[in-house]
């Protein structure tokens, strides 16, 4: 058995073949086109390469309804009501199963890495933005239109920041790889975080990537800043938790590569802020595993995985 998953993103188009046994056997990649005519042939070209094949799926950013449809995606140009699965089903003769891309991470996580084995367990992916996937009952959940796991328009502040979105306080404004470099930034302005500011050169150009540089020297202000992270974090954590209630949590995306100063500070507020603490087991928190091909991997599992 040879399947193949495309991973759609912002900047680039990722295709892998697994076997049977969920290994990588091959894989192609292409920058990622504008437009929607394009990101098909794109799509079309790197499954040719990866041929031969006995089905296909395809994660892409956005609302993707139950029929493959991807309503709208903040990172692509011009994609409005785009069929992704009803167009590449006539071009490649083959039924393509179409999802979310958190949600095809999360199916990764869940089939070949740290969340394999679980049936209950949330994938939270920690980017420019947040995504996500949640498995209950040993199903992927998809919800009543297949938009399950925007979870990163969680309100948390009604009176927040603005959001891309339109509206204010999301979740994804505070937690986020952005919202690591406003939290940042705002510490900078208020006359703090001089290393940073030495690091980044001005205050406008303050990132969390700086952030991270000034922590791992020791740098007081930089950890409060990472604690003042955490907090937030683990605050959309707890809700998620008291709703789904998994058995475990898993954080992935680029954030990730922070663990080391993120990990302590997400823990321990998430112990302090959780519900009835001392009534119920507490999920584990874990860190994915999968990297950069979880999306394809997970793509390629979407026809297994929507049939359950």
């Amino acid at each position: 058995m040879r399947r193949v998953g495309v991973d759609v993103g912002g900047t680039k188009c990722l295709a892998v073949c697994v076997d049977g046994d969920l290994q990588v056997v091959a894989e192609a990649r292409r920058p990622t086109p504008k437009g929607p005519e394009a990101i098909i042939d794109t799509i079309a070209e790197l499954v040719g390469e990866l041929a031969p094949f006995d089905s296909i799926g395809v994660g892409v950013p956005g609302l993707v309804t139950m029929d493959g449809t991807l309503r709208a995606a903040p990172n692509l140009v011009d994609i409005r009501e785009f069929r992704v699965g009803a167009l590449l089903t006539e071009r490649l003769g083959v039924d393509v199963h179409v999802d979310n891309d958190a949600t095809c991470a999360a199916v990764a996580e869940w089939k070949r890495g740290v969340a394999r084995g679980s049936d209950d367990f949330v994938m939270v992916t920690l980017g420019t933005g947040i995504g996500g996937g949640v498995v209950a009952g040993g199903r992927l959940v998809r919800g009543a239109n297949g938009f399950t796991g925007e979870i990163g328009h969680m309100v948390v502040d009604p009176g927040g920041p603005p959001c891309p979105c339109g509206r204010r306080g999301c979740w994804e404004r505070y937690a986020s790889g952005s919202g690591l470099g406003r939290l940042a930034r705002d510490a900078a302005v208020a006359h703090r975080l001089a290393r940073v500011v030495e690091i980044a050169g001005n205050v406008e150009d303050v990132r969390g990537e700086q952030l991270a540089v000034a922590a791992r020297e020791g740098d007081l202000e930089a950890l409060e800043v990472f604690d003042q992270f955490g907090r937030w974090v683990a605050l959309g954590l707890v809700n998620l938790t008291n709703i789904l209630d998994p058995g475990l949590l898993v954080l992935g995306g680029g954030l990730a590569a922070s663990a080391d100063l993120s990990s302590g500070p997400i823990r321990r507020w998430f112990a302090e802020l959780l519900y009835a603490p001392e009534l119920r087991p507490h999920p584990r928190l874990e860190f994915a595993e999968m990297g950069e091909r979880a999306g394809a991997i997970g793509a390629a599992l979407l026809p297994v995985v929507h049939s359950l």
